[in-house]
């Protein structure tokens, strides 16, 4: 059974939503906001369970960001849905993500970072509030210009301390707050 057009336009939704109010909203990428506003965040929904399908998928949607006119398109967001929704199993498939990376030689042109659901940080608490700055409400690879992410380095002086930055904006919202931005949740 194929998915219908309205569930992935409610992935979409649920992670437009979560970029505008988190990422956005609480600064937690201060170069997100820019991109977005430019129209130059391109957003990909792949419904399949199946690993190999997602880097099939992968695969198609960095070769296209690459050969893009960059004025025009910056960022995917490849949304997964159905993806490994244990995150220790989402993080292994990383290694996967990254030797397509280099398959294509798009190593140090491209890179991917991930946003999970239940996104937590070694020797963290699954809980603990820090692991909200890398959870989105569907498994999701973000495949990003290394141009890009030079250039607005260089433009933000004191982009090493966005980490400890983001860290710091999470503990001072609390849990509490987090739930009070009403974003989609996770499937159980």
């Amino acid at each position: 059974m194929s998915p219908s057009p309205q569930t992935d336009q409610a992935a979409v939704a649920d992670t437009q939503q979560w970029l505008h109010q988190a990422v956005i909203g609480l600064n937690l990428c201060p170069f997100a906001k820019g991109v977005v506003a430019k129209g130059q965040v391109r957003y990909v929904v792949c419904q399949a369970a199946d690993p190999e399908a997602v880097l099939q998928v992968l695969q198609t949607e960095l070769q296209h960001l690459a050969d893009a006119d960059p004025a025009e398109l910056d960022t995917t967001l490849l949304i997964a849905p159905q993806l490994l929704p244990n995150f220790l199993d989402f993080n292994g498939f990383l290694f996967d993500c990254d030797a397509v990376l280099q398959s294509l030689g798009l190593e140090g042109v491209l890179q991917i970072a991930d946003f999970h659901p239940r996104y937590h940080f070694a020797g963290v608490d699954p809980q603990d509030i820090s692991n909200f700055t890398n959870r989105a409400p569907h498994p999701t690879l973000h495949l990003l210009r290394e141009d890009s992410i030079d250039k607005a380095v260089a433009a933000f002086p004191s982009a090493a301390a966005i980490y400890d930055t983001n860290i710091a904006t999470l503990q001072d919202l609390g849990h509490t707050g987090w739930a009070a931005l009403q974003l989609p949740q996770p499937k159980p």
